[in-house]
């Protein structure tokens, strides 16, 4: 009988198999590569390459790459002129073969401009050392960048291939045959296949009939065959079957074949648990789907329905899980994929080399790109998750990164509490959970931990670290160790009662823990790196009675099992950090007691987001080292009494600048990236000179000298190859300005002639020059020189670009005028040019800013997200003497701490807070140093332009009632500042202790009250009050001032 069926079978798909389409049109030669002269080399800075003939694939010539990164970061690679029209359709396709480390392959096509490049990027990729074909479709080939809004590409004018490092190194890679061949429209049409069983064929129309009612069950036969047509090749993304109860196969294979007669194996089940099973095929061209059944618990199959999923199914391990989350209860997978954005916090230590994440949900990521661990209840026969549970969040002290997430229920209350503790060298991530019983009656819940193949940073977080899946190939879940791929990651505390793992094939964590059956295999291998497992904790508990479980997962270095008391541990953690937190000490009324803490967290935050010496804005996305950021988040630690790491880092960043002197705009274990972002030079010089101002450590400046001076020589060469007669009738906006660069990221379409990148180099300028003096260099009179004429060449920039785009404000960019208040900020700090810009353009920027802010805040502008980079205009309010604005912008942006009990911000904050989106890291260490730079100006500032030193121009007045604010140990290029204001009824009082030696221009007070001042004293002596100023030039200080009736009215009007 099975030969019989098998006979008939074959003959039926021979049949079927005469019936093709049309053939595809041959691809097109592009480029036979025998020609190695039409091909141009194309390096980054310090990277060698060089280009030779060999034998090619199948015969003729081909290309060879040979490379070296030389331990810098940056890219090589081929580039030919090459103009394609494109048809509605296509792939391209070439031979490829290396022999070269796991860097990045980079496909390019480059438009006539040169300016927008479509590509496919590969990162990681395993170049395959005998000849291979590649191909890319259509599809697959997306907008790189370009200010061009076309999406689509409709004719390209050259093609690149690029190696772009990911892992350095030397390698060689080789070229051949490239073609593009035309492909019919792509069909996005439903998957509707006929279907062909082996037996009870009268039913077998019932597996593809879409209906949950109606199903089909096989003939006696153990070894069978189903297969799919869908009468002509489609894409297909993957398959779902749904079994009928123990009538599934749970061992069977998965086949493709474009004509009936060669066969593919797409798929291979080893252990389906029946139910549903989801099976993703991504990228699959087919006809027929052919599934040849071999085993299952039963000698029949039943099959309700099998679907063939669109290649949107399972485009990407995340889309599928997505796919998977659509058909299960809500909360078995976490909120990422069931269309909600994620939020989580960042726990780790001082300069550690690995950082851990807690979700707001109580979900653990242990390292960057590792597993996690999620926690679940079982009670009544019930399933509770992160979906059925109220939620809260919050920080031990409200400012330690010691983080805590609290599930409550009427019946069960779970808090799960997290740190890390130990040394970089040998650290711990920490998970306690506690189970309480808040109920009336008593109840026996299970406590499950779930290891699951996936990140707390979730899929929308595609940049440097791609967040979501991540691979659990192997799984052994013991009583007192946990190995995830072989090694040793989670170390229960407590015996767990029970335990499990299992393969994707025979079903999530979740539908285990959902259904109370657990599987008895603890030790599982899985070739689609989705296997998960539970501990599990059967817990008794009398009514208000609570039991905690804990688990230790190593993130560096080993860690040997053993009894550990982890209420002592995070006691231990919290005075560490408490001490390191506390340097500074700022006394504020209650209302500002949310700042401070945020503030302190914010500097935990850049302190346990940097990996050793190396200050980062992230720890995922931006898991690297921007010297922009890091001079930014170093003026913070500064200020907050952490020189020690500003120095650790200038030492560490410094030698990584290039030969040539240039100062690369980012560092990672890759070495100095070559983009030029050209803020990037005048940034490594503020940053050594301001470790000077702050510490006077002039031993540190003297050995940074040389790397100042090579900063300053390459924008000399900058500024020269602007700075020409030609540049000035081509625009004289651009006359003697640093070259377009896409500076701060803002210009990634098109690099511009950005004022960001020209306030910093005046910063650099400006401090250089002052170095220079103070180090007796001989050089320091024509580096005064060049400060002077750039500071000349970007006034004239700056009303010539005015001019142009006839415009009142101060732009962003000289091409565009566009407006960009908080770029402009840059140029007052650090840029210190307040008083030398335009004052009518100055303060129009900021109204302008201001009038924008006001309307979005009040729902009258339609907004769809925001940086909160925006601090810093908060900063400038202050410098600009806008008080009340300072707060009520602070208020604002303190609504979208995300979560609010965390105290952190994102880089980007959406109106629509739970849709999908990129947020950039979180929290955002350089949006954190916005935040602290800008909090402590509103308690102390340094003016650059009459070198004063202004207390409290952004507090609130109304702080000052009562015991008011106090600032003691706070950080000053003066030194240290200690200072009381404190208002009476009828009058103020300043107290300013000794610690810092008044600048030039004193200390000085601004009048907080709307009005004119009245009478003051300082140490007893009458005080004359300058534009509302009071400046004190001798410390200890005490200043008493008479608060006018007309304020004491408008305060009792105003309450």
């Amino acid at each position: 009988m099975k030969r019989t069926i098998a006979v008939g079978l074959c003959l039926l798909w021979t049949s079927l198999a005469i019936a093709a389409p049309p053939a595809l049109p041959a691809p097109k030669l592009l480029d036979d590569f025998d020609d190695i002269a039409a091909w141009t080399l194309v390096l980054s800075d310090q990277v060698s390459g060089s280009l030779r003939p060999v034998s090619g694939a199948g015969g003729g010539r081909a290309l060879c790459l040979d490379y070296d990164f030389h331990d810098v970061s940056g890219y090589v690679g081929i580039r030919r002129a090459l103009n394609i029209e494109y048809p509605v359709n296509y792939r391209f396709g070439f031979q490829l073969r290396g022999e070269s480390p796991g860097n990045d392959l980079q496909f390019k096509l480059i438009d006539a401009s040169g300016d927008n490049v479509w590509w496919v990027n590969r990162p990681g990729y395993r170049f395959p050392k005998a000849w291979t074909p590649v191909e890319y479709r259509r599809r697959q080939i997306d907008k790189a960048w370009g200010p061009s809004p076309e999406k689509e590409m409709a004719r390209s004018a050259a093609v690149e291939f690029t190696i772009y490092s990911k892992v350095g190194g030397r390698g060689t890679v080789c070229f051949d045959k490239l073609t593009l061949q035309g492909l019919p429209p792509q069909d996005d049409s439903a998957l509707v296949p006929s279907v062909i069983a082996d037996t009870a064929t009268a039913l077998q129309d019932r597996m593809i009939d879409g209906k949950s009612d109606t199903f089909w069950i096989s003939g006696g036969v153990k070894q069978q065959t189903i297969s799919l047509d869908l009468h002509k090749s489609r894409e297909i993304g993957g398959v779902v079957i749904d079994w009928l109860p123990n009538l599934e196969a749970n061992r069977y294979t998965v086949r493709t074949s474009e004509d009936g007669r060669d066969w593919r194996t797409v798929r291979e089940v080893t252990g389906g648990a029946g139910g549903r099973d989801w099976l993703a095929l991504p990228d699959t061209d087919a006809r027929y789907v052919r599934f040849d059944l071999r085993d299952g618990p039963n000698w029949r199959y039943g099959i309700r329905d099998i679907a063939l999923k669109p290649l949107a199914f399972a485009a990407t391990p995340n889309a599928f899980l997505s796919s998977v989350a659509a058909d299960l209860p809500r909360g078995s997978l976490p909120r990422a994929y069931v269309g909600e954005q994620p939020y989580w916090t960042l726990l780790g230590l001082d300069g550690g080399q690995e950082q851990a994440l807690i979700s707001e949900d109580g979900a653990l990521e242990p390292a960057k790109g590792s597993f996690s661990i999620e926690p679940f209840i079982r009670l009544d026969g019930k399933l509770l998750d992160w979906s059925k549970v109220a939620i809260t969040q919050s920080l031990q002290d409200h400012y330690l990164p010691i983080a805590t997430v609290d599930w409550v229920h009427e019946k069960a209350g779970l808090s799960v509490t997290s740190f890390v503790q130990g040394t970089p060298e040998r650290a711990q991530l920490i998970g306690r959970y506690r189970l309480s019983n808040p109920d009336k009656v008593a109840h026996e819940y299970t406590l499950a931990l779930a290891i699951r193949p996936w990140q707390v940073n979730p899929p929308t977080q595609f940049l440097n670290t791609v967040g979501g899946f991540s691979r659990i190939d192997a799984l052994n879940v013991g009583e007192q160790l946990v190995r995830v791929n072989g090694e040793p990651r989670i170390y229960p505390l407590q015996v767990p009662d029970a335990r499990f793992a299992s393969t994707f094939d025979g079903k999530l964590d979740a539908m285990h823990l959902e259904s109370g059956k657990y599987p008895a295999t603890t030790a599982v291998k899985d070739s689609t790196g989705m296997a998960s497992g539970a501990l599990m904790y059967t817990i008794k508990l009398e009514p208000g009675q609570s039991r905690e479980v804990a688990v230790v997962l190593p993130q560096t270095g080993g860690w040997a099992p053993q009894a550990l008391d982890v209420a002592k541990a995070q006691a231990q953690v919290a005075d560490q950090w408490r001490q390191k937190l506390g340097v500074v000490s700022l006394q504020v009324p209650a209302a500002g007691q949310a700042l401070v803490d945020t503030l302190r967290t914010a500097v935990a935050h850049m302190l346990i987001s940097r990996v050793g010496p190396r200050l980062q804005p992230g720890t995922r996305s931006y898991a690297r080292s921007w010297i922009r950021d890091g001079a930014m988040i170093s003026e913070g630690l500064l200020r907050m009494g952490r020189s020690d790491a500003v120095r650790d880092y200038i030492n560490w960043y410094a030698p990584y600048q290039f030969e040539n002197g240039k100062v690369p705009c980012c560092v990672d274990a890759r070495g100095s990236d070559p983009v030029p972002e050209n803020d990037s030079h005048g940034e490594l010089i503020y940053s050594i000179a301001e470790y000077g101002r702050y510490t006077g450590d002039s031993t540190f400046t003297e050995l940074m000298w040389p790397h100042v001076q090579g900063a300053y020589n390459y924008m000399e060469q900058l500024r020269a190859s602007e700075r020409t007669e030609e540049n000035r009738a081509r625009n004289p906006a651009f006359y003697g300005m640093m070259p377009a660069s896409i500076s701060h990221e803002g210009y990634s379409a098109k690099p511009m002639h950005s004022y960001w990148d020209n306030f910093w180099a005046l910063r650099g300028y400006t401090d250089a020059a002052s170095l220079a003096a103070q180090l007796g260099k001989v050089e320091a009179m024509q580096i005064a020189g060049s400060r002077d004429q750039f500071r000349d060449d970007l006034q004239a920039s700056l009303l010539s670009a005015m001019q142009q785009h006839d415009i009142d404000y101060l732009p962003g960019s000289a091409e565009l005028g566009d407006f960009d208040a908080t770029s402009t900020t840059i140029a007052l700090a650090p840029g210190g040019e307040q008083g030398r810009l335009p004052q009518q353009a100055l303060e129009a920027t900021f109204e302008r800013y201001w009038k924008e802010f006001v309307a979005r805040r009040d729902g009258k502008r339609e907004w769809k997200d925001y940086t909160p980079y925006e601090w810093r205009n908060v900063a400038a309010f202050v410098r600009l003497g806008w008080r009340d604005r300072a707060w009520q912008a602070t208020e604002f942006f303190f609504r979208d701490r995300a979560p609010q009990a965390w105290n952190q911000w994102a880089e980007v904050v959406s109106r629509t807070p739970r849709k999908p989106f990129f947020v950039g890291d979180l929290p955002h260490a350089w949006v954190a140093s916005d935040f602290v730079r800008s909090a402590l100006d509103m308690f102390a500032y340094s003016r650059d332009m009459d070198d004063a030193l202004v207390l409290a121009a952004g507090i609130p007045s109304a702080w000052l009632q009562g015991e008011g604010i106090a600032v003691q140990g706070l950080r000053t290029p003066q030194g240290q500042l200690n200072y009381r204001l404190q208002r009476s009824d009828r009058q103020l009082v300043l107290e300013v202790q000794p610690g810092l030696v008044p600048p030039v221009g004193g200390v000085v007070l601004p009048w907080p009250y709307a009005g004119d001042p009245a009478e003051a004293t300082i140490n007893g002596e009458a005080a004359e009050w300058v534009n509302k100023e009071l400046h004190v030039h001798q410390l200890p200080a005490r200043v008493e001032i008479d608060v006018p009736s007309a304020v004491r009215r408008a305060e009792r009007k105003g309450q």
